[in-house]
């Protein structure tokens, strides 16, 4: 029972402290890399070969 209490209070940190650098930085969670956030003006996307990010709506 104690491995599950200390267990639970160091995933309660964990995400009280992500939390907490996320108020204070004041920005949008971002993807890490690749996908539509990524495209310049007129490149493909290396995953489907789309150029027109209003076509990917699946």
């Amino acid at each position: 029972m104690n491995e599950f209490i200390l267990g639970f209070i160091i995933m309660s940190v964990a995400f009280i402290g992500l939390a907490i650098g996320l108020i204070i930085k004041n920005q949008p969670i971002k993807g890490s890399c690749g996908g539509i956030a990524n495209l310049t003006d007129g490149s493909t996307c290396d995953i489907c070969g789309r150029s027109d990010p209003s076509n990917c709506n699946n």
